[in-house]
């Protein structure tokens, strides 16, 4: 069980430093259009399309590296009160009843919402018509990304029982 949290701590790191630069990118493109809005007097015609979705891509698939990193917002003000076996309980039934489930719908809806963007060959609405299915891809990567880390905050939480009872 550990190997595999283990496992699932380093996909996810990894993963996240590799979006991580892409906040450098949506900058730079931003930088661009306000140089072009100032200099030229008119926006690029792509830019703010692009950015919206690489914005959204960013935020998407840097959340499984926040939850790894603990940086989601927790009400732990009781969870700090409760014992180590309490709170390893607490996580257990708090992932299993609300995070996986709402996980799962996140996949599966999100799974139809790209297939239904490819098929329609959908795009932006903006003068460049740029596709919007990649984004779209985002959600079910980004909810895979998320879940597996779930599954390895679980198994902590079950290896933290184990031990706790042997002692």
């Amino acid at each position: 069980m550990h190997a595999i949290a283990n496992a699932i701590d380093t996909l996810n790191e990894y993963f996240g430093r590799i979006i991580a630069p892409l906040i450098a990118v949506i900058t730079l493109i931003v930088l661009y259009d306000i140089a072009m809005r100032f200099f030229l007097g008119r926006p690029s015609d792509w830019a703010f399309d692009v950015t919206k979705m690489l914005f959204g891509a960013h935020f998407m698939l840097m959340a499984a590296y926040a939850l790894r990193h603990h940086a989601h917002v927790e009400v732990d003000v009781l969870k700090r009160l409760l014992t180590r076996k309490r709170q390893a309980v607490l996580e257990i039934i708090g992932y299993g009843v609300f995070f996986v489930p709402f996980i799962w719908l996140m996949l599966t809806y999100g799974w139809l919402f790209f297939e239904r963007s490819i098929s329609r060959g959908e795009t932006t609405y903006g003068m460049v018509s740029i596709p919007v299915y990649p984004v779209k891809g985002v959600i079910v990567v980004a909810a895979a990304l998320i879940l597996l880390q779930a599954i390895a905050i679980v198994l902590r939480a079950i290896m933290q029982l184990r031990e706790e009872s042997h002692t």
